[in-house]
């Protein structure tokens, strides 16, 4: 694969809840969740690409916005 770019398409809902997500995890001591510290260069990259792209990040209805991206994308029981 080497140096090449790679591109993930996504849907909204599942860009604002993998946001979040990475967000939490940025904020705890990564060496505790992700044990390579080759991992940690791409999680910040993607975490970073992730919120220059979504504009809700700081709606004061974040919170509404994400609880309905959750709610579309758990699996129907």
């Amino acid at each position: 694969m080497g140096d090449g770019q790679v591109t993930i398409e996504l849907t909204g809902d599942e860009a604002l809840v993998l946001s979040h997500w990475l967000g939490e995890l940025q904020m705890t001591d990564l060496r505790h969740v992700v044990d390579d510290p080759a991992l940690w260069a791409p999680i910040h990259r993607i975490a970073g690409a992730l919120d220059k792209s979504l504009p809700g990040l700081f709606a004061s209805d974040y919170d509404q916005r994400l609880e309905a991206a959750r709610q579309r994308l758990r699996p129907e029981d």
